[in-house]
Order: structure tokens, then C-alpha cells, then sequence
């Protein structure tokens, strides 16, 4: 059993938010067939209340999902020199009886000087995945989960679209290193704002994002152009979510040469 799991579930938390959550978290994982008997999972934790509902939810007892372990991990990108949010991360999880690892380094502000200054967010995201790669191989885990939701993968797709010229996104179960390792994303089928509400019902702590790029990168020109349409059509997260799924093949363009 994992640590405070009956604790968790006795607390007075099954609330109407939490059984929703639940129940797409596990459709999500059974849909995708994320996580085995057995498996360790890493749990990225940013300090974000994403990744911090991820956890919460993941420590939780499963209605169809067999039994798993999970180990938080935290790599800390050194903006904040006096570590004031790893230190609160760090009571945080020590307090809820999980099992972590947290480390620190200069992963942020290397992205941010001169070695990089072109694109800041590319290698900071690559150096922070390689080095929990790594981790997950000290430790003997065999899965990866990251909260990325649900408009994660619509705003992903879109960016992939207007900088990247290439219809992709982020995949809910990704096989990498020849089946070696899998990445999983629970919360693929869940919206942010069901997850921010869940975070403040919880009562999470709040960890200031000190990533000098975090208000004017790409996603968050997505985010706010999403949110433009979304005052004229209600529907479009949802539609465009679901037009993933509908892809007619047969109806586009074999070569995107034109001028």
C-alpha cells in the first residue's frame, strides 16, 4: 500500500471534484494502458499545482488500476537562490509521508544566458527531461508521469502547427528508449481549470514560477489566443480536442510546398 493512501481516502476528500477527476484519471490510464502491476512510477513535481494534483490523485486508491509505487521527483532550475519553493516543496512532501527525491540545479539559469539565448525554453526542457531520464534509471522506474492536461496537448498541437510546421502533440503514452521507459500523462483528459480548482480545494501549497520567459513564451501566446476564440465559441478546447481524434487523412495534402 502506498504511503497515507487509507489516510488520503479517510480525510474527508472524496468530494464531487475529486470522484470526477478520478474517474477520467483512470479512464485516461485503462484507455491507454499506462501503468501495470507493479510498475514504479516517477512523478515529475514541478511545484506546480498540476503536478501536485497528479501526485495527490496517483496516491490514492484505484477502483480498476492494479497496485504501483510512485516516487516524486523534483529537479529545482535555480532561479531562486535562496530556495525559499524547494524548501516548501520539500516540507510539503516530507510531511505527506511520499517517497522523493529533489535535487538542485542550474538547469534554468544556463538556459537563460548567452549560451542560449535564442531558445531558452527548448534546452531547459530537454536538460530537465534528461537529467529525470537518468533518475528514473538510478531508481529502477519504469514509468514517467507528468500533469500535462488536457489543454497541454490542445496548446501543444498548435504550436506544433504555427512554429514548428508539423501536426503533433503531446502523446497521453509514449514508448521511448526501444520500450525501456514509458511516459504517461493521467490527467490527458482533464481541463486546467478542473485541475487549478481541485489544487485550491486541496489547499496546495503555492510555488512562485521564477522562469524570467514563463509569461511571454509561445504557449502562453497560445493560451491567451485559445482563450480570444473561446469568447465566440465555447466549444472550441473540446473541438479542437476531439478533431485529434477525427483526422481525414484522405483530405489533406500530401506536401505542404506551396509558397
Amino acid at each position: 500500500m502506498k504511503p497515507d493512501r487509507m489516510q488520503i481516502e479517510t480525510n474527508g476528500h472524496q468530494t464531487k471534484l475529486f470522484l470526477h477527476l478520478k474517474k477520467w484519471l483512470e479512464k485516461a490510464v485503462m484507455d491507454y494502458g499506462m501503468i501495470a502491476e507493479k510498475d514504479k512510477v516517477l512523478v515529475g513535481v514541478s511545484g506546480g499545482k498540476d503536478s501536485l494534483v497528479l501526485l495527490d490523485l496517483l496516491n490514492t486508491p484505484m477502483l480498476y488500476i492494479p497496485q504501483f509505487t510512485i516516487l516524486a521527483v523534483h529537479i529545482d532550475m535555480g532561479f531562486d537562490k535562496e530556495y525559499k519553493a524547494y524548501d516548501a516543496l520539500n516540507v510539503y512532501l516530507k510531511g505527506n509521508g511520499y517517497a522523493y527525491r529533489m535535487e538542485k540545479t542550474d538547469i534554468g539559469m544556463l538556459s537563460h544566458s548567452g549560451y542560449n539565448k535564442k531558445n531558452p525554453c527548448f534546452l531547459c526542457s530537454r536538460l530537465r527531461r534528461k537529467r529525470i531520464f537518468e533518475i528514473a534509471a538510478e531508481t529502477g522506474c519504469n514509468k514517467i508521469a507528468f500533469a500535462h492536461h488536457r489543454d497541454d496537448i490542445i496548446e501543444t498541437l498548435l504550436i506544433n502547427m504555427f512554429y514548428a510546421r508539423e501536426i503533433s502533440t503531446m502523446m497521453p503514452e509514449q514508448s521511448i528508449f526501444g520500450g525501456e521507459l514509458h511516459i504517461i500523462r493521467p490527467l490527458s483528459y482533464v481541463g486546467e481549470d478542473l485541475v487549478k480548482k481541485y489544487g485550491k480545494e486541496r489547499g496546495f501549497p503555492t510555488i512562485e514560477n521564477l522562469c524570467p520567459t514563463s509569461g511571454v513564451s509561445r504557449r502562453m501566446y497560445i493560451k491567451n489566443l485559445i482563450a480570444q476564440l473561446e469568447k465566440d465559441n465555447k466549444d472550441i478546447r473540446d473541438n479542437i480536442f476531439r478533431a485529434m481524434g477525427h483526422v481525414k487523412m484522405d483530405y489533406l495534402p500530401k506536401k505542404g510546398t506551396a509558397s
